[in-house]
């Protein structure tokens, strides 16, 4: 058996294409094949984690029944007494698979025989699972439409990481024909760039470009020693951010455009980034259904926990602290290395100081006109060049290699 990596090569797309047409007829006539998309959903986990990476099919649905289990031994003893105790508990053994996985590279030089590609946008999905339904906003488990969710194939490696209440409502109706018409229309869309983004424009980026740059600025590394500044290392940093952006904005394109065809309105993961005016709103444009996602479980919590426990009386404090938490663990999530952990902590200091920023431009009479608009956005994109050329890993390789 082969395997397909989602998103790779030419016959993934005929072969999705192809199989997603019973799919679009049905949608067109307003009718949802749920059996034929189960169907559908497992010919592709098969031909993803089966075969050579069969290990990884057998880790996820360990994974699967695991986390089933989490939920649902939180939703019958959720209600009971130290219903904190219950949620905390949850909370943490629904990410213990994902912190085994990331953890493993500290002590061994094998990858965590209970990982699988997507791990961690399940993981995802399943906290928020557990939070919502501790809130109230999920009132009772359901065990197949969570799966359905769980594993719903377009987004399952990489994401949009979606809502569970959003995807339900999606996933309990069909939509009408004119508005999956419309559907259809922005998916062919998303498709076409996102072949221009992660094929063309991320080829010529990551492909081509970032090997020549990389290597002229490993050439020029004792002048960087020397000097503190070396060009080829400037141009490895515009390089990467551009190879970075166009990748994975074209590989969530896809993701996208899959679901649409399938009736499922996945969020969009990116918004014109590079045009942000400042970190903060870097943050609403970049990954945004992760950065959304930290946002509501992990930076207001942490928020409200500080303030709940009046841990910090200032409120500017709090934010700090908070943001502060967030982008490290942020930084952990993406690796224990230290330039992930520099990168979380680089990007939690300088919304920050953006905070700082904006409150000094309220207090005094900072003029506001194109010009300071352009320079806010210049700067803006080279703060955030400057970060993805720490979280690229390539000054690990300058200095200690």
């Amino acid at each position: 058996m082969i395997n397909i990596q989602p998103y790779e090569s030419p016959e993934y797309f005929v072969l999705i294409l192809g199989l997603l047409l019973p799919i679009i007829i049905g949608l067109f006539y307003g009718k949802r094949l749920v059996n034929y998309e189960t169907l559908f959903s497992l010919v592709f986990l098969v031909l993803t984690f089966g075969g050579d990476k069969w290990q990884q099919g057998v880790a996820l649905i360990g994974y699967v029944l695991f986390e089933l289990l989490v939920i649902f031994s939180y939703s019958k003893y959720r209600s009971k007494q130290n219903q904190t105790s219950v949620f905390v508990a949850a909370v943490l053994l629904a990410i213990a698979p994902l912190v085994v996985v990331k953890l493993t590279p500290l002590f061994s030089t094998n990858s965590s025989i209970i990982g699988f590609l997507g791990i961690s946008y399940l993981t995802f999905k399943t906290v928020q699972m557990v939070m919502e339904m501790r809130d109230g906003a999920i009132k009772e488990f359901e065990p197949v439409l969570f799966v359905r969710f769980l594993l719903f194939f377009p987004t399952i490696s990489s994401g949009p990481i979606d809502r569970f209440r959003r995807f339900k409502k999606d996933y309990q109706t069909a939509p009408d024909r004119e508005k999956y018409l419309c559907m259809i229309d922005k998916a062919v869309k998303y498709l076409f760039l996102g072949f221009l983004y992660k094929f063309i424009l991320g080829y010529f980026f990551g492909k081509i470009l970032l090997p020549i740059v990389s290597h002229a600025a490993l050439a020029h590394k004792m002048a960087f020693f020397h000097t503190g500044l070396s060009w080829p290392l400037v141009e490895y940093m515009y390089t990467y951010s551009m190879y970075l952006f166009f990748d994975f904005a074209g590989y969530s394109l896809f993701a996208i455009a899959i679901s649409y065809l399938m009736g499922i309105e996945s969020p969009m993961n990116f918004n014109q980034p590079f045009k942000s005016h400042n970190v903060k709103d870097f943050w609403n444009r970049w990954h945004m259904s992760l950065s959304f996602w930290f946002r509501d479980y992990v930076f207001m919590r942490f928020t409200f926990f500080l303030m709940k426990h009046k841990l910090i009386k200032n409120k500017l404090r709090i934010s700090q602290v908070a943001y502060l938490a967030n982008f490290l663990i942020m930084g952990f999530w993406h690796g224990v290395t230290w330039y992930y952990v520099l990168y979380g902590a680089f990007h939690a200091v300088a919304i920050i100081i953006n905070d700082y920023w904006l409150r000094f431009k309220k207090t005094h009479n900072v003029p506001h006109n194109r010009w300071t608009e352009g320079l806010a956005i210049f700067t803006t994109f080279n703060v955030v060049c400057f970060s993805f050329l720490i979280f690229s890993g390539f000054l690990n390789t300058l200095w200690f290699k």
